[in-house]
């Protein structure tokens, strides 16, 4: 019997989920099927019956901390965080993981990015809680850049992160970038197709950036990326976070472990299957 998987999530017409997922299938071996969901957050409520129905399910924006509320536990880092986007389901017992935290820290290492030094995060949801604590873990100084509508928000963020991490969080308003910024991350949707011509920072903010990571892997060249590395900065997209995270899915779903060669030959398959959205 055919194992039964889901992404869901809103919107979701950007995803190459099913590609990714359908190929670490194929290289372990396991007969799956992989479904797109899209659930607005009014009815994800009424959406928790036909994803208990999956053996296993992915979670994306905007549902990855209001997930948490119908999940029987959570595990390691999920629970830290608040923040699911895995979540397997057996014996009735459906348990929140969150495998972006390492499959952003893989990536960091395969685009040879250092997480150190001075960070700024643009953003404060559910990824970006993500970056946030694995930022303060390796003692960074951090900073949260928002608009003004998400401060209060923020706040809350930077204060939550302190109280595990027990590391002061700044907090500032997106026109108003530190000075010193090692690393930049873009943990917006902004730029993400369809809205391909948007950049979540000015031209001469990103000019001071030498370092930027982009969560936005579709399109895989942002404008916010191209720009960056017209500047003559180090820049990458969220591409092989995505793949690293369902990686990481796999193992947990079917301990299934995959080959680095395996990992980085998906990432370049990827990269070419994004060129059907141009």
């Amino acid at each position: 019997m055919k194992k039964t998987f889901a992404l869901v999530g809103h919107p979701i017409t950007h995803t190459i989920s099913p590609f990714i997922h359908n190929r670490l299938f194929e290289l372990s071996k396991i007969s799956a099927n992989y479904t797109l969901l899209d659930v607005t957050s009014n009815n994800l409520s009424k959406s928790m019956d036909m994803l208990n129905s999956f053996d296993g399910y992915n979670v994306t924006i905007p549902h990855k901390q209001n997930i948490v509320q119908f999940l029987d536990k959570l595990y390691d880092k999920a629970k830290i965080y608040e923040c699911v986007n895995t979540v397997k389901n057996s014996a009735l017992c459906a348990t929140g993981y969150n495998t972006d935290a390492n499959g952003f820290l893989y990536a960091l290492k395969f685009e040879k990015l250092n997480l150190n030094g001075d960070i700024t995060i643009l953003g404060c949801g559910g990824v970006a809680k993500i970056f946030c604590f694995e930022a303060a873990l390796k003692g960074c100084h951090v900073t949260l850049a928002v608009r003004k509508h998400s401060f209060e928000k923020a706040k809350i963020l930077a204060n939550h992160v302190k109280k595990v991490t027990k590391k002061i969080i700044n907090v500032t308003f997106i026109d108003k970038l530190p000075q010193k910024i090692d690393l930049l991350i873009n943990a917006t949707p902004v730029g993400m197709f369809p809205n391909i011509d948007q950049t979540p920072i000015s031209d001469l903010d990103l000019k001071r950036c030498q370092n930027v990571f982009d969560a936005v892997y579709n399109p895989f060249e942002t404008k916010f990326i191209k720009k960056a590395t017209a500047n003559g900065a180090k820049a990458a997209s969220g591409l092989s976070m995505l793949v690293y995270q369902a990686c990481f899915s796999h193992k947990i779903w079917n301990q299934s472990v995959f080959a680095e060669s395996e990992i980085q030959q998906l990432i370049y398959d990827s990269k070419e299957e994004l060129k059907k959205f141009v």
